[in-house]
């Protein structure tokens, strides 16, 4: 009763599922999250905030496993949820041309710990001495960070002309500045590796 009525004109023409499928989209992008996390997320997004510090305390909670999943890909290198400072292809090139060098920076914490404490015994020569390879540390440091910022710029002018080029050397100066083990994202390259 309530069916469509084919027309004469329509009945006979054959439907083409090739071409239905052409314009069609692909995909949607991102892969299907699991049932146990779907059904979590549409009861976060159903149970609205009781009052100002339940809304707060769900806050905390949603930054706290943002934070986790951002420290977990900067360990494995999944660089889809790396910070927004850490992301990029000339962020990635900064990153192992620091990386495959070593340099004074990276020795200059430990080396201010053992002057700090060479300084906290009591005999003056000891001091003196220590004062003195201080300042060097710190003219060695430097000089050392101004020539891997002047490197650090040429290349990235050389390898992306299209780049502005902006905060990579500072970017740069504090990677090299870290204890090799401890920085984040993880060192990708060794020590003497040409990149």
């Amino acid at each position: 009763m309530f069916r469509r009525r084919t027309s004469p004109e329509t009945a006979d023409v054959p439907v083409d599922a090739d071409a239905d499928d052409a314009t069609r989209p692909s995909g949607k992008g991102r892969p299907t999250p699991k049932r146990s996390e779907a059904e979590q997320a549409r009861k976060q997004r159903v149970r609205p905030a009781l009052n100002k510090r339940e809304a707060m305390r769900r806050e905390r909670e949603r930054m706290r496993s943002d934070r986790a999943k951002t420290r977990q890909a900067m360990n494995t290198g999944d660089e889809k949820h790396y910070l927004a400072r850490d992301q990029g292809e000339v962020r990635r090139f900064v990153r192992n041309y620091v990386d495959s060098r070593r340099t004074v920076a990276e020795f200059f914490l430990p080396l201010i710990l053992v002057i700090l404490l060479t300084s906290l015994i009591g005999v003056p020569a000891i001091q003196f001495a220590s004062t003195i390879i201080w300042l060097g540390v710190m003219v060695l440091l430097i000089v050392d960070l101004t020539i891997l910022g002047m490197r650090v710029k040429r290349e990235v002018r050389k390898r992306f002309p299209d780049d502005p080029g902006k905060g990579h050397v500072l970017y740069a100066i504090t990677r090299a500045t870290q204890l090799r083990r401890l920085r984040l994202p993880k060192p990708q390259v060794k020590p003497g590796t040409l990149v």
